[in-house]
């Protein structure tokens, strides 16, 4: 029996798009919802070593809720590569500047970590409003 995978035209063909609202909804939740959309684990061609999923918008980043103290306790950390240049930033201050890189920032901790990433992560387009210019691909709305 021969396992026959479709090529990425044929992938292509089959994209849709999808809109997630993220008013009121919890972060953690938006993002497992997201990140399972794009890495594709819900259809029946996926292929772990192919891009098989979908596009996905969530619009109303700033209305995002975060469960028990994780405003201020959950913190994001980087080091610049200089001496003593590890950067702190509590996960109220980004929520205050940039919303959408919580999300961002939730969502690709959960995809996974190999070459596929990058082109997984610019299928996700995240937006402050409920305004978002993909009128065009027909987007399907998820209830959570």
């Amino acid at each position: 029996m021969s396992t026959r995978f479709l090529t990425a035209g044929e992938l292509a063909a089959l994209d849709k798009w999808y809109v997630i609202d993220a008013t009121g909804q919890v972060l953690g939740r938006v993002a497992t919802r997201a990140a399972t959309i794009l890495i594709g684990k819900h259809r029946p061609q996926y292929a772990p070593f192919l891009v098989s999923g979908n596009h996905v918008i969530i619009v109303n980043a700033k209305k995002i809720k975060l469960t028990g103290e994780k405003l201020d306790k959950k913190v994001y950390r980087w080091h610049t590569q200089y001496p003593g240049g590890l950067r702190e930033v509590t996960a109220r201050k980004v929520f205050e500047s940039k919303p959408d890189r919580l999300i961002r920032e939730a969502v690709l901790g959960m995809l996974p970590k190999n070459k596929l990433r990058k082109r997984l992560v610019k299928r996700l387009k995240v937006y402050l409003a409920d305004q978002h210019p993909h009128v065009a691909q027909q987007p399907e709305t998820l209830k959570l």
